[in-house]
């Protein structure tokens, strides 16, 4: 997919469809990054049989990230009915048109189908998934990650944070706007302000510059200089901020 029509997706509306009973609770926080990527989520939902001990660990996190938990019970023993539940709603989802991107969060094979169907709309979808997804599946998607790079994405960050609160503990805002650096954060390692702001307010509605002490988001990373950089650049007649963090 060429890069402007990739960077055009980051002022389109997303939705995350997510297979409860194939996915990994624990990555929440870093799928929502990564679709984050694309465009706004604004649907959020989670599939599965909500009666069944396995889903537990996704209540404690669906809440937070203010996910729809969606009942799909199974009427056969061995058979998982959350597939058809969320192919239904995916086509409901298309046909609204209240979105203009997808991302199905399954390793199983028979998403490629809803996959296809999606792009064949002319409509962006991506997948999130181990790397045992079937190729016909990771070929229908126009982007795919695998989830074994969002784990060892994960425990690198978690090392670096850990070494960093060796020498001193990070300031209160720092893993969010690091969150949402990592959305806004374009091929060449920076990212605009304007876009990084609103990348805050879809992982926090609440975010507040203000509680840190500062009435503008470009000054309170002007004074967190320890772990970002910032320039600025005029842009059609326009001085626009760029940011970045430091390693």
């Amino acid at each position: 997919m060429p890069e402007e029509q990739l960077t055009s997706l980051s002022r389109h509306k997303i939705a995350i469809l997510i297979d409860g009973d194939n996915a990994q609770p624990g990555l929440l926080p870093q799928m929502l990054v990564e679709a984050g990527k694309y465009g706004l989520v604004t649907v959020r939902r989670i599939y599965g049989d909500w009666t069944t001990p396995n889903m537990n660990k996704w209540k404690e996190i669906l809440n937070y990230h203010a996910f729809q938990p969606v009942q799909q019970f199974r009427y056969t023993i061995g058979k998982n009915a959350t597939d058809s539940a969320m192919i239904i709603d995916a086509m409901d989802v298309l046909h609204s048109q209240v979105v203009e991107g997808f991302c199905l969060v399954s390793s199983d094979s028979d998403y490629t189908r809803l996959a296809t169907r999606i792009r064949e709309s002319g409509v962006f979808v991506m997948g999130i998934g181990e790397k045992k997804t079937p190729k016909p599946f990771v070929n229908a998607c126009d982007v795919f990650v695998y989830t074994e790079n969002l784990v060892a994405e994960e425990k690198a960050t978690k090392a670096a944070k850990k070494k960093a609160d060796e020498k001193k503990p990070e300031p209160e805002p720092i893993p969010l706007l690091r969150q949402a650096f990592e959305i806004a954060m374009q091929e060449d390692g920076w990212s605009r302000l304007d876009v990084m702001g609103n990348a805050l307010y879809q992982l926090d509605p609440g975010f507040d510059p203000r509680t840190f002490g500062h009435r503008q988001l470009s000054r309170l990373i002007a004074n967190l200089k320890d772990y970002f950089q910032m320039r600025t650049q005029e842009i059609n007649g326009s001085m626009l901020f760029f940011i970045k963090m430091k390693e």
